[in-house]
């Protein structure tokens, strides 16, 4: 998949003309990316223009212009962008009341490593979570998780012709199955991947 560069970024400027229109065509982008895992989890899957739209907003919000800053923010998300192979997701674990949302966190340590992917006929997919830095301490986890799901050519195969696509959470603190995710949504991540 095509990482951003400077050249496909707007300039400040530019950016500030236009920012309404591509943060509405982000937003319906976006729609369709998003997996609910429960009441309390969801996973965003990332992409090019969800990365662009992440970098765009640093740099507007930082004032950042120089190359330097400029590619200091590319380095940074453009690592979560899907290779052709995998997914790239930012998992979230939400809850409003800070104190049920601190007893839950204490209790889902581990739930990085316990969240999955499955095409219909193969074995479940299991993310590799944090690859930048460890999310989850002695007391609890981390509400935000960078995943990556490597799927094998044959999975990619057999969902673009026409598996179902299950996703879900097997931790014993917070257990999910969603089989399967809408067809909108695994067209959307279909997207994503490259068959060779």
């Amino acid at each position: 998949m095509n990482k951003l560069t400077r050249e496909a970024l707007y300039s400040l400027e530019k950016y500030a003309e236009i920012r309404a229109e591509f943060r509405t065509t982000v937003m319906a982008h976006k729609k369709h990316r998003q997996v609910a895992l429960g009441e309390h989890a969801t996973l965003y899957f990332e992409d090019r223009l969800t990365m662009q739209y992440q970098v765009q907003e640093m740099l507007r919000a930082e004032k950042i212009f120089e190359s330097v800053g400029i590619q200091e923010e590319l380095e940074a998300y453009n690592p979560l962008i899907p290779d052709g192979s995998n997914w790239k997701a930012t998992f979230m674990i939400e809850y409003s009341e800070v104190e049920e949302r601190q007893k839950a966190l204490a209790e889902m340590k581990g739930i990085d490593d316990k969240v999955w992917v499955q095409v219909a006929g193969h074995e479940k997919v299991y993310a590799i979570a944090n690859e930048d830095l460890e999310r989850t301490n002695e007391e609890k986890t981390s509400s935000v998780h960078f995943m990556r799901f490597e799927l094998e050519p044959v999975m990619i195969q057999a969902l673009k012709v026409d598996a179902a696509l299950n996703m879900g959470i097997d931790h014993p603190a917070y257990t999910q199955a969603i089989e399967p995710v809408s067809d909108d949504i695994k067209q959307a991540l279909l997207e994503d991947l490259e068959v060779e």
